[in-house]
């Protein structure tokens, strides 16, 4: 009998219309990856395959709140991350979304079409 291993994956997906400087954008795909896998039903056993993780991005705001409700939809671990305001950009900006970990098909019926950051 054949036994089905889950590849688990997490994606993170930044705006790339806001033009953050390297070290914010670290700093906010740092938070979408924490936040979201907190929440994972699947993040002992992510954790234990060493964290497999993409960072991708997305043109603008409509498109990443389009992905994160599709992934809420399909009931995977997400985190939306609002910015607090207190360097580059205005308090409650929306820059990214963490998805996962979960199943790696689950996640790419979501984000293949993404391109990497």
């Amino acid at each position: 009998m054949k036994t089905y291993i889950k590849m688990l994956k997490q994606v993170i997906i930044v705006r790339s219309d806001l033009k953050l400087s390297k070290g914010k954008l670290s700093a906010q795909v740092a938070h979408a990856a924490i936040s979201a896998a907190e929440i994972s039903k699947f993040k002992k056993q992510w954790l234990a395959e060493g964290q497999k993780k993409v960072v991708v991005k997305c043109e603008c705001l409509d498109d990443l709140l389009e992905i994160y409700e599709r992934s809420k939809t399909l009931s995977i671990a997400t985190s939306l991350i609002q910015d607090a305001g207190l360097t580059e950009i205005p308090p409650g900006t929306i820059t990214c979304v963490g998805i996962g970990p979960d199943e790696e098909q689950k996640i790419d019926k979501i984000t293949k079409n993404l391109k990497l950051l």
